[in-house]
């Protein structure tokens, strides 16, 4: 009986479904009230039950003395179920490659518009390690960073073992420092470019990314990171033409 049940709940059937029809089976031409007692189900959900195995072509009934007698059809007719599913899974199919195709070409054009996420006090780390392991996973163990001095001295508050991290995993970084300052940590490259007024902001260039990182009012810290191959890749050309020509 457990074994009958397990194969009706593959085939979709829910445990009360199951149950009814295998005491039907069982009891041969039955009213709701005797079924009802040998599910030990109240006759409203029997009801039910039963509503759902006719759709189903598993139960009939016929009128004696005008009362309802429910029977069970032969099982064979779960075959019949089967194969219904696999025309119909057929056709799913059919209609799912066309869908598919379609919202890839969604998903791709959303891919093109970038995605911008934002980090307020206290999560400057999670930019910072992002950049770690965004080099380390897409296998290009080098970033560029315009390192900006009034932001620098707190950039790394919290971490203070990013240059170890850094150098650990093997990932370079090309820095151009506005306002001078710095030094250097290994596997590092440092050119300087004089302004006379800026907006103090630290930009970091990575795969697919790029995250800048500014004082709010208060003087906290926060930052942006937006995510466009293509807005990284022309941050990426500027900053290397700007690099030869230091």
């Amino acid at each position: 009986m457990v074994t009958s049940i397990s194969i009706f709940k593959k085939l979709g059937f829910s445990e009360k479904e199951a149950q009814t029809y295998l005491a039907l089976l069982m009891l041969g031409p039955s009213s709701v009230r005797n079924l009802a007692k040998k599910v030990e189900l109240n006759r409203s959900t029997v009801y039910e039950v039963l509503k759902g195995l006719r759709e189903r072509g598993l139960v009939s009934f016929y009128e004696k003395e005008a009362k309802q007698y429910f029977v069970a059809e032969d099982p064979g007719k779960l075959h019949e179920l089967v194969a219904e599913q696999k025309d119909n899974l057929t056709a799913v199919e059919r209609e799912l490659k066309q869908a598919v195709a379609e919202l890839k070409s969604l998903h791709d054009a959303g891919g093109a518009r970038p995605v911008a996420r934002y980090y307020e006090k206290g999560e400057i780390r999670a930019i910072l390690e992002h950049v770690l392991s965004t080099c380390e996973r897409v296998g290009e163990l080098q970033y560029r960073v315009y390192s900006d001095a009034n932001i620098r001295e707190y950039l790394y508050a919290g971490f203070e073992s990013f240059s170890d991290a850094r150098v650990g995993k093997g990932i370079k970084v090309k820095v151009i420092a506005l306002g001078g300052g710095g030094e250097l940590r290994g596997l590092d490259e440092r050119k300087y470019l004089f302004v006379k007024n800026h907006t103090p902001t630290y930009i970091l260039i990575y795969p697919g990314h790029t995250a800048y990182i500014s004082l709010n009012p208060h003087g906290d810290l926060v930052g942006v990171v937006i995510e466009n191959d293509g807005i990284a890749e022309t941050q990426k050309n500027i900053f290397d033409a700007l690099w030869e020509k230091l």
